[in-house]
């Protein structure tokens, strides 16, 4: 069958607009400078996915001078003609984009790498960032009025950065949905120990300098890795269910606590491997140092990292923490519920396999002695607003959700329910539409009802 010419210059016509639709869509263009998370707009990045970050941090405790050169391995996720990168203050010196250097602009936290070609999508590329400078602890509501992030300690550093302060000492994609493998090295003054996630590699000397090398090979959210450097007494082995532990403390805090957080360290990582699933990373610990300025202790990947906070309950929660918060993590900041409430109910847990007392007692302790009138029960649990994101509520009313689930759904598919979220989820990011999605899977219930009254909506719900 012939076309007629009008028919013949149509076709044409189509093609040709097709061409220019296809040719504008895939045209290289910049990334967006930040993934759109409503507590941190302009954290994390587009454009690419992290997949690799190769630290090298040489610190000076005498003038708190940091100088790095990281090297982040990534996949471009579309052309890109330029992309950001997430660094606080610090000075950078060079960047260069598969070895070959490359221009960049600096706005505000914002670094804007243009390399010399475009990345085409699903390219894998590197981009190296040579800086330096004084790096500064952050401040404000957030972390219970606390300081956080890089915080200088009497012979040393103590790094613990949730939410929104990893970018204060490394360049990065700076949010929790970008996870990452890491390769740490630290160069600190002999005679400190610089302690960081994973596995330690290898122990150097390097002139009047130490320089120690860590691995985490399973994907890591940027706020989780540390580079804590300071004296240690540091202890290893492993836990009775044969998980590799490495704990360092301060030994100005060797005899100053009742808690023994080696022991316990290693008792809740073999109790919560039966009750969350397998302990999801390849070795776990404490890092434990004199920081009483930070009022927090950090649920740092493989290694919890505990200042002037550290009890038996402490530990238990943080440890929790490495399967709600490290292995799954949030999707968005508003989801935080997913991290706290968890690992709070934990400590609910972990009295009820003590014999202290039961979850369903730690649940009538706290909703009982919260009149309906207290501000405490008017945080949207599922949406808790950035500065407020780790009020009592979240780790409280959290908890207490979980405790009406178990009791709903009972003992049977509540304890079928957390391994298999934290195997379905493993290494990833989710929501709360997925953990409820899964609830009501696992137990074959609706459940609606029960998270809109718990999690979405304010005030004291009745029992």
């Amino acid at each position: 069958m012939a076309l007629s010419r009008s028919a013949r210059l149509g076709a044409l016509a189509t093609a040709a607009a097709s061409f220019l639709v296809i040719a504008a869509s895939s045209a290289p263009k910049p990334g967006a400078d930040g993934i759109g998370d409503p507590y941190f707009p302009q954290l994390g990045n587009g454009g690419f996915d992290a997949r690799h970050y190769d630290l090298d941090v040489a610190y000076n405790p005498d003038t708190d001078r940091l100088d790095g050169r990281t090297t982040l391995t990534a996949r471009a996720t579309q052309n890109l003609s330029s992309f950001d990168l997430d660094l606080q203050k610090l000075e950078v010196t060079k960047v260069e984009v598969n070895g070959r250097r490359a221009g960049f602009t600096r706005t505000g936290d914002e670094i804007r790498i243009t390399p010399r070609g475009t990345l085409s999508k699903g390219r894998t590329f590197t981009v190296t960032v040579t800086y330096g400078g004084v790096p500064e602890a952050l401040n404000g509501p957030i972390v219970f009025g606390s300081d956080y992030g890089w915080m200088k300690t009497a012979d040393g550093v103590f790094v613990a950065c949730e939410p929104n302060a990893a970018s204060t000492w490394f360049p990065s994609s700076d949010h929790p949905s970008d996870k990452a493998t890491y390769d740490i090295r630290i160069k600190a003054p002999k005679g400190l120990t610089g302690v960081s996630n994973g596995r330690l590699v290898s122990t150097r000397d390097q002139g009047a300098s130490t320089v120690t090398h860590w691995r985490e090979n399973r994907p890591m959210a940027t706020y989780l890795a540390t580079a804590t450097i300071g004296k240690f007494d540091v202890k290893s082995g492993r836990t009775p269910g044969g998980t590799p532990i490495y704990v360092a403390i301060d030994p100005v805090l060797a005899n100053s606590n009742s808690v023994d957080v080696y022991a316990v360290t290693a008792a809740a990582t073999d109790y919560w491997s039966q009750i969350f699933g397998p302990y999801p990373f390849e070795e776990t610990g404490a890092i434990v140092d004199d920081m009483p300025e930070a009022g927090f202790s950090l649920e740092v990947q493989s290694k919890p990292a505990y200042s002037a906070v550290r009890s038996e309950s402490t530990i238990v929660h943080e440890l929790a923490h490495q399967w709600f918060g490290d292995s799954v993590s949030v999707e968005r900041w508003k989801d935080i519920w997913l991290n706290e409430g968890f690992a709070t109910y934990a400590q609910w847990l972990w009295s009820e396999h003590q014999g202290v007392r039961s979850a369903h007692d730690s649940f009538l302790a706290g909703y009982g002695t919260r009149p309906a009138d207290s501000s405490f029960w008017q945080t949207v649990v599922a949406d808790p607003q950035r500065d407020t994101m780790f009020v009592s509520a979240v780790y409280q009313r959290g908890a207490m959700t979980l405790q009406m689930l178990r009791e709903r759904i009972g003992d049977t598919a509540f304890f079928k329910l957390l391994p298999a979220w934290t195997k379905l989820h493993r290494y990833g990011n989710a929501n709360t539409a997925d953990f409820i999605r899964l609830a009501e899977k696992v137990s074959g219930q609706q459940l609606d009802d029960l998270f809109q009254t718990w999690l979405y909506s304010p005030g004291k719900p009745s029992l």
